[in-house]
Order: structure tokens, then sequence, then C-alpha cells
């Protein structure tokens, strides 16, 4: 009834504590590094990125407004991927040897 994407088993929120509990638990069970719920946004949007996905994409997916805050908080993967869409980039104008 209230139009919930997540809920509980009786159709209430979910209690943020719950997931962050629930979460911690799963961590340890899978023997993990500990990481924050919080964490699994981030490993998305940089595994998007990696992909070449375009940040524009990106950004609408985590929420942002434009994507500059995409930019500003993912810019440290740039480095790499520049040089791996030069490479790219000789590859498809020169073949691959």
């Amino acid at each position: 009834p209230q139009d919930l994407v997540n809920c509980t088993p009786l159709g209430t929120p979910i209690d943020p504590s719950n997931v962050t509990r629930t979460f911690r638990q799963l961590i340890k069970k899978a023997d993990l590094p500990v990481i924050r719920f919080h964490d699994l946004r981030h490993t998305h949007a940089t595994l998007l990125l990696k992909q070449g996905v375009h940040p524009k994409i990106v950004a609408e997916r985590l929420g942002h407004a434009d994507t500059r805050m995409t930019l500003d908080t993912y810019s440290h993967l740039l480095p790499s991927m520049q040089k791996e869409t030069a490479k790219n980039f000789g590859k498809m104008l020169f073949g691959t040897k």
C-alpha cells in the first residue's frame, strides 16, 4: 500500500539498522573484508565507469543531479581509464599485434 521498492514481509518500511546488521552478518559469514553497506554504491559506480558506461548513465543510476558530481567523486578512476581508452583506440586503428 505504501508503494515501497523494498519492504519487510509485512509490507512495512525496512529499518535501516536492520539492513546494516544483516549486511554485517553476511559479510562476516562470507569471510569478506569489512565494508559499509554504502560502499556497495561506490563499487557499483566504479565497475560501471571501468566498463566504459557513459558517466551520464552512471549519474542517473546514482541519483546525481548531473554528471559533475559523479565525475568529481570518481575522477581518481580517470587516469587508468584514459590509458585503457588510448590502448583500445590504437587497437581499433591499427589492429592487434
